[in-house]
């Protein structure tokens, strides 16, 4: 393991000394960073290549499309991880085209499961990822393994997405919240939307002072050291407090990503108190906006958590004193995601216009197959993207940028 570490800081330290070279050799700094960026994406698949890694992976499972461990398995494959699923539903499609079938995996089920790997020795993940899990006895049953996964292994890395809802509507049940929230000391990662920041947490994110009680009520309440905030509109009181360098263009539309990072001494025990947050062991929050890509996708969230998880190396200290392993691996995720959604909108832009009709209730009410056709031209082209996952043909990292005055301004 230690030569594997080395021969990464070996490449990241080549990364940043060219960079520097670049910039004192007269090139722009945004000529110099894209380079570095480039290299960046190379150096990140390093530890994934050489370092033989498993992830349980625990969420919902269509037949066609991506979403889910649809849109996450494949992703993880591709960055050089060996994948154990387990299916929380096995559907026909996403709830988005209107009209499905399948069932829901039962806590009965998933125990069976569990306790058939666990007495063959198969239960061996150097990682856990778990999405969508509709009810609360069959989430507490996932809970049950993580919990023993977690204790029995503590290096083991978990990111917990918790997948309740978006845009203030909830798609599981009421019960899965308190669930969650008993889960969340055992996470090492969570990524929850905007949405379900506020039912953790139950703070209305409404300006800079929510938003920072929410945060501290996560890392410092719930123990979780690392939080990630994607697809976050960018309201009026968000944008305005942003630092000049993350701040996009006024006239243009963004979302934004956050990265909170809080680096604590580990408690002995998983479900112990931490200690509490102080000025000096404040998170560290990173920030990137990326451009609203027109139209409606599925499964994003589900590809994110994975790249996420993929380029998480927390032994890896970063050549960038101002980045945090966090950080690093949303920037990738980020990056790569934006990509890929890029490459599924030029596809479906390219269909025949009867699949690509623009979104009017009345009109799929009539002819459901109109949504049908829309929503199946939309699926993430994963399988075509596969080199964007890998890194090839990606110039440029979006980095997430230190918020320097998060906590102050």
């Amino acid at each position: 393991m230690s030569e594997q570490l080395e021969s990464t800081r070996t490449f990241t330290s080549f990364v940043a000394a060219l960079t520097w070279h670049l910039v004192s050799s007269h090139l722009s700094y945004h000529t110099a960073i894209a380079y570095r960026g480039r290299l960046q994406l190379e150096a990140a698949s390093l530890p994934m290549a050489q370092r033989p890694e498993r992830v349980l992976s625990i969420q919902s499972h269509v037949v066609f499309g991506y979403v889910g461990g649809k849109a996450a398995v494949f992703p993880l494959q591709c960055l050089g991880y060996d994948v154990d699923v387990v299916n929380t539903v096995n559907f026909s499609n996403h709830a988005g085209y209107g009209r499905s079938g399948g069932s829901r995996t039962t806590a009965a089920e998933l125990n069976s499961i569990f306790e058939a790997m666990e007495h063959n020795e198969l239960l061996m993940p150097t990682r856990i990822l778990t999405g969508y899990i509709p009810g609360a006895e069959a989430l507490s049953a996932v809970e049950k393994i993580a919990s023993k996964l977690k204790h029995a292994k503590p290096s083991v890395i978990y990111l917990l997405d918790p997948v309740m809802g978006d845009a203030g509507r909830l798609y599981v049940a009421p019960e899965v919240i308190p669930v969650y929230r008993e889960m969340l000391p055992l996470a090492t990662i969570i990524t929850p939307n905007w949405f379900e920041v506020e039912l953790l947490t139950q703070i209305e994110l409404k300006d800079m002072t929510s938003l920072r009680q929410a945060l501290d009520v996560l890392h410092t309440q719930y123990h979780v050291p690392n939080i990630v905030i994607s697809s976050i509109p960018l309201e009026p009181w968000l944008y305005s407090a942003l630092s000049p360098s993350i701040r996009p263009p006024q006239d243009e539309q963004h979302l934004l990503c956050i990265s909170s990072s809080l680096f604590l001494p580990p408690p002995s025990h998983t479900h112990l108190p931490g200690p509490e947050m102080t000025h000096n062991t404040r998170p560290t929050v990173h920030a990137q906006c990326v451009a609203l890509i027109p139209g409606y996708f599925s499964g994003v969230g589900d590809l994110f958590s994975a790249l996420l998880l993929a380029h998480f190396q927390p032994d890896i200290t970063p050549e960038n004193i101002a980045a945090t392993p966090l950080s690093e691996a949303a920037s990738q995720a980020l990056s790569k995601t934006h990509a890929l959604l890029l490459m599924t909108h030029g596809q479906a832009m390219a269909l025949p216009e009867e699949e690509r009709q623009p979104t009017d209730d009345e009109l799929d009410k009539a002819d459901p197959l109109r949504k049908t056709r829309r929503m199946r031209g939309r699926e993430l082209a994963l399988v075509r993207g596969q080199d964007l996952i890998r890194g090839i043909g990606i110039t440029h990292v979006r980095e997430m940028m230190l918020w320097e005055d998060f906590w102050t301004a």
